[in-house]
């Protein structure tokens, strides 16, 4: 299998409000961009999208290092909270339903399809690529914010 170098972000202007997603995939010398966004989100729900969009994009089933700067998503896979959420019924170890649970489904799935290894980066620091990854996504909340002026 391929191995594909992916960094993404996640941001939101207040939160709940509008939000935006960024993502970079690396592959030999090859480097793809892209960006998304949505009026009415929370910055955990753009941190996850980032990360499926991104998996999305891969054609085939590769070996991916995925970096972010959400301690949300990370965790999740680090400490297992997703394998325990799906045992519980998708319920939290405090009993109650977990949050964002659609799109959890949805990179759970992903993970199925490719071998994915989750990595946190410092945000807003001196990571290239998650600054990149940052720039996109506001720029991408800067797009819906113009278009709903217009």
């Amino acid at each position: 299998m391929d191995h594909v170098t992916i960094y993404t972000d996640g941001a939101c202007s207040h939160n709940p409000g509008p939000g935006g997603w960024g993502c970079v995939l690396l592959y030999k010398t090859h480097r793809k961009e892209a960006s998304g966004s949505e009026p009415d989100t929370t910055n955990n729900r753009m941190e996850l999208t980032a990360a499926i969009e991104a998996l999305r994009l891969l054609k085939r089933s590769c070996f991916v290092d995925l970096y972010t700067d959400s301690a949300y998503l990370y965790q999740a896979f680090e400490k297992c909270w997703l394998r325990n959420w799906k045992s519980n019924g998708w319920k939290t170890s405090n009993r109650k339903d977990v949050e964002n649970r659609d799109l959890w489904e949805q990179l759970d799935a992903l993970c199925i399809t490719h071998t994915v290894t989750f990595h946190k980066v410092k945000g807003h620091s001196d990571n290239e690529e998650n600054n990149k990854c940052d720039l996109l996504a506001r720029n991408a909340i800067k797009e819906l914010l113009n278009r709903s002026e217009a």
